[in-house]
């Protein structure tokens, strides 16, 4: 089995070797080409990933004009695509077992999947950033999402992108080289529709770093919503019962401006703030520190924010 490898990267130097690093022996084992996928970087990444590739010539810079990460893993297989059997794409802001590569090549050579992907658990390393840790590792924060929470292994229809198979990857078009985010859910209801399986494995998982201040935390959250919207309005495709009640929230808190003309109008913005402390005790409780009682607004405002994001881009774009 012929595998390479693809980084999107744009700004991660303080990352980006460090990734690399714990490739090199599977890389050199397999023979396995790692790609870094620049989409314009303007701090020292692509200098670090050259000074690598003088040392490594399996370690490749390949420019991606278009920025982003979609476009970067569709460039990648397209420019070095051919005579590979799997890609395996990684993220350079999140941390690896030493066997990751290999655990996905097992799990896709046993079950005969055309994507495995992983579990996600985010990784906090400051204040702030393990509070949002904590809540996007709560069924609260993430919905139940089956790739965020312990699994033991199951058939899905989606999950965190970590291995394809080249040629169904290829068969579906690849990435909406267009989305910014929800690429991976969008690509993943093609894959299924064409009939291909995703398995979920239980053998390994991706440490994944949060954004560290709620501003960044909005936005990322915001964005996500408008893609979901975008999949829908793509696909004809209906929300999730979960989706639904995160999609109806920002509406619901609007109406809190109109609460000059009656007092009952606050009554969905009482009722998020209660939910948000409610959640927010039982976080602190399973973990055991009193901090992550702020976890619960921090839930409270990634949903409130893809709820904007999904309602901005069904409405105004």
């Amino acid at each position: 089995m012929r595998v390479f490898i693809v980084i999107p990267t744009l700004n991660e130097e303080h990352h980006i070797a460090r990734v690399i690093a714990g490739l090199e022996t599977f890389s050199l084992e397999r023979n396995a080409p790692i790609i870094i996928a620049d989409g314009g970087s303007t701090d020292g990444t692509r200098e670090i990933v050259r000074a690598i590739s003088e040392q490594n010539s399996l370690v490749q810079l390949l420019e991606n004009p278009a920025r982003l990460q979609s476009a970067a893993v569709n460039l990648a297989v397209e420019t070095y695509g051919d005579g590979y059997d799997f890609v395996i794409r990684l993220d350079a802001h999140s941390e690896y077992p030493a066997d990751y590569c290999d655990v996905l090549l097992e799990e896709a050579e046993r079950t005969g999947a055309a994507s495995v992907v992983t579990s996600m658990v985010a990784v906090g390393q400051g204040g702030a950033q393990k509070v949002i840790a904590s809540a996007q590792n709560s069924p609260f924060g993430n919905g139940g999402s089956a790739h965020r929470n312990a699994s033991d292994g199951e058939w899905v229809e989606h999950g965190h992108h970590a291995l394809m198979r080249v040629d169904a990857f290829r068969e579906v078009g690849g990435y909406d080289g267009t989305f910014s985010h929800n690429e991976d859910a969008e690509l993943d209801y093609r894959l299924v529709q064409a009939g291909h399986k995703i398995w979920l494995t239980s053998r390994t998982k991706v440490l994944y770093h949060p954004r560290s201040t709620l501003q960044s935390l909005w936005r990322q959250y915001f964005n996500f919503g408008r893609g979901r919207a975008r999949n829908v309005a793509k696909h004809r495709m209906r929300l999730a019962k979960r989706q639904l009640i995160v999609a109806a929230l920002f509406p619901a808190l609007l109406l809190a401006l109109l609460v000059p003309v009656s007092p009952i109008f606050a009554f969905p913005l009482m009722l998020w703030l209660a939910g948000c402390f409610v959640a927010g005790v039982m976080i602190s409780v399973g973990s055991g520190k009193a901090v992550d009682a702020a976890a619960g607004f921090v839930a409270g405002l990634m949903h409130a924010a893809w709820s904007a994001g999904f309602w901005y881009q069904r409405i105004i774009k």
